[in-house]
This record gives C-alpha cells, sequence and structure tokens, in this order.
C-alpha cells in the first residue's frame, strides 16, 4: 500500500520488475503477445511500445534463459538493445496462451493505488483560474452584468454545475468555452492502462487526452516512469447518445481488457453532460449514478469478478439541459450540486446587442430599420420569445440568399422577411 508519497515518487522511473509494482507476468505476456504479432522485434520498439525500457534487459534476460525468445538478428553494438529478438517454439505457445488471457499490446499498466494517490495529489487544491481569465473566455457573448461571477467559482473549486434555461440561449457555448478553459489550465499526469485484481483498464483515449508537447532535449521526462504522460486536462462531453453501460468499467469480450467509464477519464479535467434528460437511459437513474460520487468525492467500480474498485472522482461535472430541472430531479440531488446557474432568454436591449454584434462579425452592415421590423412582426406580433442564437442564425440566411442573388450581403426588411419564413416553424397546418 502506498502511503505519503510524493508525486516525483510515485512516477519515479523504476530499474527493477519489483519497482513496477505490478506481477511480473503481466510485463511479460505484453511483451510475448507483441512478438506474436509483430515476429521480428527490435529494443527500441519493445521500449516505445511496453514503456519500461529500463527493466527491459532484465526481463529479456529472463524470457532467453527460459527458452521463450531468440535473438534473431545482433546489431555492431553489445548488450540487447542492439539486438532483434524473435518468439522460439515454446514461446509461441506461450504467446498463444497470453493471447487467450487478453489481447492487450501496449504500455504496461500503473498500480491502481498509485493512480489514486496520484489524482488526489494534483487535484487536492483549488484551480487557479482568474477572474480575468473567465472573463476573457466568455467576451465574445452578449452575457448579464456579471455573469461571470455565476461560473468562475465553480470552475475554480472543481464542484458540480448545473446549467438549464431554454434552448438557443448558450448553455452549449458557455459549458464548451469552460471545458477550453479548464484543458488549457495547469496539465496533468495520467498513466495510460490501470490495473487491479490481475486486469488491466485502459484509460487513455485519443478523444479526450492530448499530451502535453515536452522541450527539445525532452528534460521534463528524465527519471519519469514512461507508463505515465503529461496530458491537457482532459473535457469529455456526451449528449443524448449517453447510455448508463458507459459509466461502468466495460469488458472487451475479444480482447479481454477493460475500458475505462468516461468519468475515469475525465478524471482532473470536465465531464459535460449536454441535453441531460434527453439520454437513453432515465434521468432518475443516471442521476443516481452520480449520488456517491458527488457526495463522497469516490467512484467505486466492478470488475467481471465481483472486485471493486475504489477510485477519487476528482472531475468538474457539468450538467446542461433546456428542461425544466424539477422534472429531472428534486431537491435532494440539486442540493448534491453546489452551483446551479440559469440562462434565459435576452431582453430587447441585450437582443439588440448580439444581433449588432453579429453584423460586426460578418460584415453585414447594421440597419435599424430591418432590426426593428423583425422584432415587431416576427416577435411581438408572432408572441415569440427573443433567444440569443437567433441573430446569428438569421443572419447567416440573408447572407445566403444574397450570395444566391448575386448581390451584397444587407439587412432589409424583405429579406428579413424571407428569412424568418425559412427558419421559424409556423403552425400552418390544421388537424
Amino acid at each position: 500500500m502506498v502511503t505519503n508519497m510524493s508525486l516525483a515518487q510515485l512516477m519515479a522511473e523504476p530499474h527493477t520488475i519489483e519497482g513496477l509494482q505490478i506481477p511480473q507476468n503481466l510485463v511479460i505476456d505484453i511483451l510475448l503477445r507483441l512478438l506474436y504479432n509483430e515476429g521480428n522485434v527490435n529494443f527500441r520498439r519493445m521500449a516505445q511500445v511496453t514503456r519500461v525500457a529500463a527493466v527491459l534487459d532484465e526481463i529479456l534476460e529472463w524470457l532467453r534463459k527460459e527458452h521463450l525468445v531468440e535473438v534473431s538478428q545482433a546489431g555492431a553494438g553489445v548488450g540487447s538493445m542492439n539486438y532483434v529478438f524473435k518468439l522460439t517454439a515454446a514461446g509461441e505457445e506461450r504467446a498463444q496462451a497470453a493471447m487467450e488471457r487478453s489481447q492487450y499490446v501496449g504500455p504496461c499498466p500503473v498500480p491502481v493505488h498509485y493512480y489514486n494517490q496520484a489524482i488526489e495529489l494534483q487535484t487536492q487544491s483549488s484551480r487557479k483560474i482568474s477572474q480575468g481569465q473567465i472573463e476573457q473566455v466568455l467576451s465574445d457573448l452578449i452575457l448579464p452584468p456579471g455573469f461571470h461571477r455565476r461560473i468562475g467559482p465553480a470552475v475554480n473549486s472543481g464542484a458540480s454545475l448545473f446549467l438549464y434555461g431554454p434552448s438557443g440561449n448558450g448553455k452549449t457555448t458557455i459549458a464548451q468555452k469552460i471545458a477550453r478553459l479548464v484543458t488549457g489550465t495547469d496539465p496533468i499526469w495520467l498513466p495510460y492502462a490501470l490495473t487491479a485484481g490481475g486486469q488491466i483498464i485502459q484509460i487513455h483515449d485519443r478523444l479526450f487526452h492530448t499530451p502535453v508537447e515536452q522541450s527539445g532535449d525532452k528534460s521534463t521526462r528524465q527519471g519519469i516512469d514512461g507508463r505515465w504522460n503529461l496530458f491537457y486536462r482532459p473535457s469529455v462531453v456526451v449528449g443524448g447518445e449517453l447510455k448508463m453501460e458507459a459509466l461502468d468499467l466495460r469488458l472487451d469480450s475479444q480482447a479481454k481488457i477493460y475500458e475505462a467509464p468516461l468519468q475515469l477519464k475525465a478524471n482532473g479535467g470536465i465531464f459535460l453532460i449536454d441535453d441531460f434528460g434527453r439520454q437513453q437511459v432515465s434521468p432518475a437513474d443516471l442521476l443516481n449514478r452520480w449520488i456517491v460520487p458527488l457526495e463522497n468525492g469516490v467512484d467505486y467500480l466492478r470488475l467481471r469478478t465481483g472486485q471493486t474498485i475504489v477510485v477519487p472522482f476528482r472531475t468538474l461535472i457539468v450538467f446542461s439541459t433546456n428542461l425544466d430541472p424539477y422534472k429531472l430531479a428534486d431537491d435532494a440531488f440539486y442540493r448534491r450540486i453546489q452551483m446551479k446557474v440559469g440562462i434565459f432568454s435576452p431582453d430587447l436591449e441585450r437582443f439588440q446587442s448580439i444581433f449588432k454584434r453579429v453584423c460586426a462579425n460578418v460584415g453585414v452592415p447594421y440597419d435599424e430599420v430591418s432590426f426593428n421590423h423583425l422584432v415587431e412582426i416576427w416577435y411581438n406580433k408572432a408572441g415569440r420569445h427573443f433567444q440569443s442564437v437567433h441573430p446569428r442564425d438569421l443572419i447567416k440566411i440573408v447572407i445566403a440568399l444574397c450570395n444566391y442573388s448575386g448581390c451584397t450581403p444587407a439587412l432589409t426588411p424583405a429579406l428579413i422577411d424571407e428569412a424568418c419564413e425559412t427558419y421559424f416553424v409556423e403552425e400552418r397546418y390544421s388537424a
């Protein structure tokens, strides 16, 4: 068991098999599968795949003594680094058995208790995102005065956040901007894979984990266990496609390895559940899945063997919905979500500011007569509410109409009418 180790100690490069803190057979099986898949493999390739270069000599020497591998080609120098290896007949038999146990070929895993402590060490203090950074990332949106104060404290504290309000007013945009801000702050060290109960759990996902480019001399990696890498904070975004099984360990029946659930991939970063309430699973079931992690800061994951793994839950979880919050959950759940932010339809003044901003951004001259016509006919007379997204969409249609006609994009009441007739769905059909 690991206690009171620093991050540097946890990630110090091991120089013995015992120093890996995982069963030797896990490493041997990965090497045998690599040789089985690729045939002749040199030392450099083995180190690239397994990321345990400092212990490969020891492992290869053992494999040679057991007559499981042999040198197929020797280089100019002396030692394993200059050799190309292949399986012997006995090695092929052993590799086939390893393939039946699992087909995982990749970085050697780290023990789950090392991962747990590393995550806790890197998330034990609040984020250091300034008010200026929050204001800057939201600066291209026309929001109510002081809106940043509703968002910033949640981002810094790593607390959960619930965004609600009618559609088309920027909830998803705001959430995505928060995600980009979080991923751009201090990076985080994460392993490629974990092991627990003799099983391998793959955490690394190219969709969510972007490595930080190291300096040319790679000096920041000196002495670091290659099973870890420095990544930008992960940002996991899901919508209506989210299913309950994506939140639990998933065993690939063919590869016989576990894929980490989405919240584990998001650890140390942000997990955005967009269009909450429109998933294929009921809102109540989905919310119940988060009660323990939100309250206790830990998550419980179960292997097929029945063994339960406890991991830290250190992700900023953001729910975004345009449904009535109290038709989705009750007070008991919302008490566990520290900050709830309503994002509502703009008033006339803010709607006009958004309209002017969009015109300026796309190079279409703002026309007061056309704007007043839009408000009077298509909102006041039609009983329609303003939405922050409408100016962008309507002006895009106006530009498309002008381009189609071969004229310079401009605003006129007639073009506004034509754009609105195309954009808004009218109830003109009788039953």
